[in-house]
């Protein structure tokens, strides 16, 4: 029995390697044709994930522009998005997470009367700018959204206190832990990109992008780091540093040339998921990683102010350590003088699920395909 088309959206290197282990599941299922398109809102970052996980998109926007902004990613996918739906006429749209390809992908779903799920629904800062524009995009592509798969209870309840139905939601875990239990092997070996890095040193790898970040924040937690590399001798800084000029000029300007300091480009995911699994512990305002890393073990300190992730919070898996110098500095400095304080954090229970989500998720799928059949008779 044919149980219709399913049209994966997405348009970052995270959401790629997030939506992956569902696009695997949903091609298992023969009654299911899956059609797979991507806009290129990041596009060499795309690119890499994609080849990792044998993905050959069937439609590629390919919308990513030198200096872009919200309004031609928006506008760009609208209309990008309008005839493509137009002509495969999904009966489901998946959108991922918190991209403004989801929202705009959502929404051009919308108004063609195509229904959305919503993969890593529910999660909530309550605060329209921080992160920004992300928590707006996930909070109205959920409202746009008829399927909700909530990575966790908390989740759920955030979706629930905002009216949506039960019954729309599911607790699925978050794709994230598939996509990297997947990838992680014993036998990884690094190759050329990693070649000048020292791995005998406590590694402290680092991540910044967010726009709420940009400035003096930024400023902040480079002369943090800079403080504890000072500090400790066998510490070193691995900072695979975004394409945005925004964050490299300030990288480079304070960072680069630095002692035990290593600016390097954004890496393939394979070796940068290898890295995050030998590094002693992480520094990031991104989201994805507030995830990944605990499965590894690894104490995260968000580079943030806020977090739409409140379960790692509970669990002690992670840090909010916002962005002044001092703050970090100091949380920092006691995981790497305090063994006991660093085990209490690597040893948490990662909230985030157990690989099997894209499993859940498309069994969801299946049984909402089977009763739109038998709703058209």
């Amino acid at each position: 029995m044919r149980l219709g088309k399913v049209m994966t959206v997405f348009g970052t290197r995270p959401e790629a390697i997030k939506m992956a282990p569902v696009i695997k599941e949903l091609k298992k299922v023969k009654d299911i044709e899956t059609v797979v398109a991507v806009t290129a809102q990041h596009r060499e970052m795309l690119d890499q994930v994609l080849q990792l996980f044998d993905i050959t998109p069937d439609y590629d926007l390919n919308l990513m522009e030198e200096k872009q902004d919200l309004y031609s990613i928006t506008t760009g996918v609208l209309n990008g998005m309008k005839g493509i739906l137009a002509k495969e006429q999904p009966e489901l749209v998946l959108v991922h997470g918190d991209t403004t390809t989801t929202f705009a992908a959502a929404l051009a779903a919308f108004y063609q009367r195509i229904p959305v799920g919503h993969v890593e629904a529910g999660l909530r800062t309550r605060n329209k700018y921080s992160p920004y524009p992300e928590e707006m995009n996930r909070t109205l592509a959920g409202r746009l959204a008829e399927l909700h798969f909530a990575p966790t209870d908390t989740a759920r309840e955030n979706l629930l206190n905002e009216g949506t139905g039960s019954f729309k939601i599911w607790v699925t875990g978050n794709t994230v832990i598939d996509a990297l239990l997947d990838t992680i092997r014993p036998d990884y070996e690094f190759g050329s990109e990693l070649e000048e890095i020292d791995l005998s040193k406590r590694l402290l790898l680092v991540t910044t992008h967010r726009r709420e970040n940009w400035g003096r924040p930024m400023r902040e937690v480079y002369q943090a780091l800079i403080d504890l590399v000072d500090e400790f001798p066998d510490v070193a800084v691995v900072f695979p540093v975004h394409r945005n000029p925004v964050v490299r000029d300030v990288a480079r300007e304070m960072l680069e040339g630095r002692e035990r300091f290593y600016l390097i480009e954004p890496m393939d995911y394979e070796p940068f998921a290898h890295l995050m699994n030998c590094c002693y512990m992480v520094l990031t305002d991104s989201g994805g990683m507030q995830e990944e890393a605990p499965s590894l073990g690894k104490p995260v300190l968000v580079l943030r102010d806020t977090t739409e992730r409140p379960e790692a919070l509970q669990a002690g898996t992670v840090k909010l350590v916002g962005t002044v110098r001092e703050k970090i500095y100091n949380e920092a400095r006691l995981l790497l003088s305090s063994r006991g304080e660093y085990e209490k954090m690597a040893r948490a229970i990662n909230p985030y699920g157990d690989g099997q989500a894209a499993i859940r998720i498309v069994d969801v799928i299946k049984d909402f395909l089977y009763v739109r059949i038998g709703a058209q008779g």
